[in-house]
């Protein structure tokens, strides 16, 4: 297809409801994770600077028992990847997850909006690079070797989520919004879909999710259940009709 005819973009906005079915805990949910540990003490910059060997420790954990599960990505992951690969425009995905899921399953324009699972930063030089070494307040950063100043590159309670002018750049030229997964609560990502409807008038926005959200009535289309269940289909859909 010419570029110039290209379709409209598709705007993917992902939580953690499709990873659970991975095997990879819901926050919020009964028995999430917020519900066992208390996020004051591990998932703010305050409990960082507080105790950072706390913190560290915490998440030194969290990433080895998750690589311990060898947590693979799921059909819904796989269907995001196969309409990357097959739609004919613009696909990306934006994700409310730390986990690499999308990537693993294939898709290759995906944005984490609230960092990356693997990733450390310098709080002192900002530097960012790939590593699943086990954090201590005696690391070293590899860059301007300040002692103690590597941080999960993760967005943690209170802070600013990452890339969101990238983020409202593929908002403002999308044709398709489709949240799934997402309880539709947190802000920024749940007022998208307003940005959307706000912005792109003839855009058509749909909710994949579980169970209907508080702002269901911004979305044009809902499709409820497991996330393995509902995100193939609709796929499918999509490619052999269109979504108009």
């Amino acid at each position: 297809m010419h570029q110039d005819f290209l379709p409209p973009g598709i705007a993917v906005l992902t939580g953690a409801g499709i990873s659970k079915e991975s095997g990879i805990d819901t926050f919020r949910d009964e028995g999430g994770l917020w519900t066992r540990v208390d996020l004051e003490e591990v998932a703010t910059i305050d409990a960082w600077f507080r105790d950072k060997k706390k913190v560290l420790d915490f998440y030194n954990e969290t990433r080895r028992s998750f690589r311990a599960a060898h947590i693979t990505p799921n059909e819904a992951h796989e269907a995001l990847a196969r309409l990357e690969r097959e739609y004919g425009g613009e696909v990306t995905i934006i994700t409310q997850n730390i986990d690499t899921l999308h990537e693993a399953a294939g898709s290759r324009k995906v944005i984490h909006m609230h960092g990356r699972d693997g990733e450390v930063r310098c709080m002192v030089c900002k530097t960012e690079f790939a590593s699943d070494a086990d954090l201590t307040p005696d690391s070293v950063c590899p860059n301007c070797q300040a002692v103690g100043e590597l941080r999960p590159n993760i967005v943690w309670f209170g802070e600013m989520p990452m890339h969101l002018d990238e983020i409202y750049e593929v908002l403002e030229r999308c044709g398709l919004f489709i949240a799934i997964g997402t309880s539709g609560e947190v802000y920024p990502a749940a007022g998208f879909v307003l940005h959307v409807r706000r912005r792109q008038p003839r855009a058509r926005t749909v909710e994949l999710n579980l169970e209907p959200t508080d702002n269901k009535t911004l979305f044009h289309e809902h499709i409820y259940g497991p996330a393995t269940e509902i995100v193939p289909p609709y796929v499918t859909r999509i490619l052999r009709q269109g979504w108009r």
